[in-house]
């Protein structure tokens, strides 16, 4: 699904210079990593001239790195972990938040806005690392901006944005996106996407950025990706909501809040400790960054609080329907409740309670019906007609209806039409009230959506036998739904022991490596990419010179500590976007995107000098290794992948011949080795 702002009209935005931009040392991190000759020394040398950012940095990189694993203490390290993409984006973001801590807009509140925009990146890192929907680190920066157009708003009109966000004081119905849309043409969910995409974030979140607000809009298949990186986005912004919100309203919010996990397979105690450690994360990078934090509680507590709540509404209500049994209302006729308690009585087993929306012009019918329904402990709500009850239902979500045919404006057949239109609607049990006794009627009633129909004057028999019948069916709805949940749950636990199993069978265990099998398909996507954009495409083919000797005479414990050396020499030296796997025993295949053939020997030249320069200790010796390596770029001559890795393979045979420790390519754009200077 493509979203876009108008071209025109953001051109001219940014054209007027106001957009919020990077600045310092930010904008030369991001245009470095643009240039494609910069390697990661070059930028770690550019990041350590800003201590703040180098310390938010490691931060960022030991919250990917995992549990029970060494820290990350050098900006080297976390550049590896991190990788450029991710990189540039925390610049940016954290760039923002230095730059836009304050600003003219007087009615918005810039702490508060960055204290949820970190807790959103914290949450999307979080979710990111259960789903695997896409990597933790682009989560974690899309968190962080995925409210930028509200900054930018309010950065582009302070004066007109602070009129509106009084105007939400005022009129509460109307969303925020409807007044920013009067108020400029523009608001703050297109204006993220596109700035998104502007600066170079991935395709696969402009959209769901969009709609993160209202995931359901977005149409996107049950469990594709799209859907999951929506409602992740959707349930990170509800956490941030409960995380500000006032101590005694965050109990009321919690059964929203699992609502939500739900629709990512999160049961309550997956969302609580997910929340958890939130919370802690949210305390050392609030002191990072300078921004005021909270204490909250653990979300269990939360939780039991607001099913005591919940609990204590509950008794409220049966005792109001207790005393409505000692007093029962006179009915139509002179008939009065209680000589009709026995038929309400509901059989054992039944769903003692259920959420019922009453939708009917006539206020003494909508008080009889209540009554009836209150009698037997039911929650009720009404609506007064057809416009009104569908809002209801929309945000009530009841499970039963019952629905006059005669109303003004909206009927009770247009009503049910609308409802079934939605995936709320499509489940709620909607039984139709009518004075009509025309079968013709009724089947168009059943043919439109209606579940039962009930005759006028309401006979409140015949209304609990309807009832009992409705019941039944939503039980049965109920009892599908727990078992879609529980394949739901268990197809996700499925899909997470897939990923780990494909991630152990795809490695190398002794270098951490990705073997054969993993580069071999990597280089076909790699080769499909370049054949669609026409971008360029090289690799390299990397074998250490005289390894069976270190195994001969020193034995395999040796010759894998070498290949461990070896694979950490070519890990330090390679780009981020580069490509490494151990496709043999001392051999490395090396997929370089977006890389001719003078920067790919650069970057061999690079790996071979880092190798030769790290010498192993083993023993009481030193063992000094080297490398040969052999270079090739696509060309129009070759067919397929295997015609470049044999190219490349061809260029390492001519870097054996000529004397080992040297780079070679077989391709006349670059003859000859290229011998290190000594």
């Amino acid at each position: 699904m493509v979203v876009s702002i108008d071209v025109t009209k953001f051109e001219h935005l940014k054209a007027s210079g106001d957009l919020p931009s990077p600045k310092g040392v930010a904008l030369a991190i991001i245009r470095l990593i643009q240039q494609e000759d910069s390697s990661m020394g070059d930028l770690a040398r550019v990041i350590k001239t800003d201590p703040a950012f180098v310390g938010r940095l490691i931060k960022a990189a030991n919250g990917l790195n995992g549990y029970n694993r060494r820290a990350i203490a050098s900006v080297q390290e976390a550049l590896m972990v991190l990788g450029l993409p991710a990189v540039r984006t925390l610049a940016l973001g954290f760039s923002l938040l230095s730059s836009y801590r304050d600003g003219n807009c007087k009615s918005f509140d810039y702490g508060r806005y960055w204290t949820g925009c970190l807790v959103y990146a914290l949450a999307m890192q979080a979710i990111t690392q259960r789903t695997r929907a896409a990597a933790a680190e682009e989560t974690f920066c899309l968190g962080l901006l995925a409210r930028i157009g509200e900054l930018a708003l309010a950065t582009l009109y302070p004066q007109d944005y602070g009129k509106v966000l009084q105007q939400t004081l005022e009129f509460r119905d109307l969303p925020l996106v409807a007044l920013e849309q009067r108020a400029f043409a523009l608001n703050h969910r297109e204006l993220t996407s596109a700035m998104l995409a502007d600066w170079g974030l991935p395709r696969i979140f402009h959209a769901p950025a969009y709609f993160a607000e209202v995931p359901e809009e977005s149409g996107y298949a049950d469990g594709s990706r799209e859907f999951v990186i929506v409602h992740s986005l959707h349930l990170a912004s509800f956490i941030a909501e409960v995380f500000l919100a006032e101590e005694a309203e965050r109990p009321n919010l919690m059964h929203r809040l699992f609502e939500l996990g739900s629709r990512l397979a999160f049961d309550e105690a997956a969302v609580n400790d997910l929340c958890d450690g939130v919370v802690r994360e949210w305390r050392a990078w609030g002191s990072l960054l300078e921004l005021a934090t909270l204490d909250i509680p653990p979300f269990s507590e939360l939780a039991s609080r607001g099913e005591a709540i919940a609990a204590s509404l509950a008794t409220e209500a049966k005792a109001r329907a207790e005393k409505l049994r000692e007093e029962p209302p006179p009915v139509a006729g002179g008939a009065s409740l209680a000589g009709d308690a026995s038929p309400l009585a509901l059989p054992a087993g039944m769903v003692p309670t259920m959420r019922v929306l009453i939708v009917d012009d006539d206020a003494s019918m909508r008080a009889l019906v209540r009554k009836v329904l209150e009698t037997v402990g039911h929650q009720v709500l009404e609506a007064a007609d057809g416009r009104s009850g569908m809002e209801m239902a929309l945000e009530f979500q009841p499970q039963l209806m019952i629905v006059d045919w005669v109303m003004p404006e909206m009927n009770g057949l247009e009503l049910t039409r609308a409802l079934r239109q939605t995936k709320i609607g499509r489940g709620i049990y909607i039984l139709i009230m009518t004075a009509l006794d025309d079968d013709d009627r009724l089947i168009e009633a059943f043919e439109n959506g209606v579940d039962d129909f009930m005759n006028k004057p309401i006979s409140p028999r015949v209304l609990a036998a309807r009832l009992r019948a409705g019941q039944r069916v939503i039980r049965l709805q109920q009892e599908l739904d727990r078992d879609r949940e529980e394949i739901r749950r268990f197809a996700a636990e499925l899909a997470v022991s897939n990923r780990r199993l494909q991630e152990v069978a795809l490695t190398d265990s002794l270098t951490g490596f990705p073997n054969r099998r993993y580069a071999i398909e990597r280089m076909q996507q790699e080769w499909s990419v370049s054949s669609r954009t026409r971008r360029l495409l090289s690799a390299m083919v990397i074998d250490v010179d005289q390894f069976k000797t270190y195994n001969d005479s020193h034995g395999h414990d040796v010759g894998d500590a070498v290949l461990r050396q070896v694979a950490a020499s070519i890990k330090g030296a390679l780009r981020a976007q580069d490509i490494v796997a151990r496709t043999g025993g001392d051999e490395f295949l090396v997929i370089c995107p977006d890389t001719g053939l003078d920067a790919a020997l650069a970057c061999a030249e690079r790996v071979r000098f880092a190798v030769e320069s790290a010498p192993l200790v083993q023993t009481g010796q030193t063992l000094v290794t080297s490398v040969s390596i052999g270079v090739a770029t696509r060309d129009t001559v070759m067919t397929d992948p295997d015609a470049l890795i044999k190219r490349a393979d061809q260029a390492l045979y001519l870097a054996k011949n000529k004397g080992r420790n040297c780079i070679m390519t077989a391709q006349s754009l670059r003859p000859g080795p290229i011998v290190p200077p000594r």
